[in-house]
């Protein structure tokens, strides 16, 4: 017997993070498909535009303002979703940070904040809506992670590293969660056209409209197993770099990004002067 696959007719899809991005645009396609769609954004990111755009779709989207931080504020969330719209058979874990870290300019708050939101984030509606899930013993869940998890790239010390997190809890979890008939699936996309990749300082090839994002991610839900990624011209090539000998995937990594690395020089006074 296969693991549960979410249908719009059990329940609600619930997603993090779906002010902007991949995540505004996942909530759209949804409700084309029919699902009740939970967004949880921050309490002062408005969703009054994205609701407007799906009147009259077979189904809708609904606003529950939360900080995914608020570890008491996402498990009442997760409540207040399930009194007023359903039981949540989806959820998509989307809600993310990229704050650039430099070796030159490191920053504890920079690590801090991705830790928080990328890792914490999740497992702070993860565990109250995984507990309903068993409960009813049926649910799908989908983690949003990056090809930033495979290896280390420039500027990404902070972010690739809750990604690498986020991919090991899902494989971690994946050997109960199939017991208590729950589908888990973790998302690695390539460099998307959202407002999180414009902050980037390095060169991004095969760069993935969001739109062309959402669709690969919402088919993936119907009909893909743990693991999905792309666009695969670019994830592949990826995953056949992290074979190589550190050396030469750096060397690739310099090359693909068009990274410089200039010598940082620190000038030292004499103590005789």
């Amino acid at each position: 017997m296969s693991t549960y696959r979410a249908d719009p007719k059990d329940g609600v899809a619930w997603i993090t993070g779906g002010s902007t991005g991949i995540g505004r645009s996942v909530a759209r396609l949804l409700a084309k498909q029919g699902y009740t769609v939970a967004v949880t954004v921050r309490p002062n990111d408005p969703l009054d535009t994205l609701i407007a755009e799906t009147e009259g779709m077979v189904g809708k989207v609904l606003a529950f303002p939360s900080d995914v931080t608020d570890q008491a504020g996402m498990a009442a969330a997760v409540a207040a979703i399930e009194a007023e719209a359903g039981p949540i058979v989806l959820a998509i874990f989307n809600a993310g940070a990229y704050l650039p870290v430099t070796g030159d300019n490191l920053r504890m708050e920079a690590f801090r904040q991705s830790f928080d939101v990328n890792v914490f984030g999740v497992m702070n509606g993860l565990v109250p809506v995984t507990t309903r899930m068993r409960n009813r013993g049926r649910g799908h869940i989908v983690f949003m992670g990056s090809i930033s998890a495979y290896f280390g790239w420039p500027t990404t010390a902070a972010y690739g590293a809750t990604k690498a997190a986020v991919n090991i809890i899902a494989e971690a979890l994946k050997f109960d969660f199939d017991k208590m008939n729950i589908r888990s699936q973790v998302m690695n996309p390539g460099f998307i056209d959202t407002p999180l990749t414009e902050k980037s300082s390095f060169s991004m090839p095969a760069m993935m409209p969001v739109e062309k994002a959402a669709e690969r991610i919402c088919l993936a839900i119907r009909k893909g197993g743990f693991e999905v990624t792309f666009p695969r011209r670019l994830t592949w090539v990826m995953k056949l770099l992290f074979l190589l000998p550190r050396p030469l995937r750096e060397k690739a990594l310099r090359l693909s990004t068009r990274w410089k690395a200039e010598p940082l020089v620190y000038a030292r006074r004499s103590t005789f002067e």
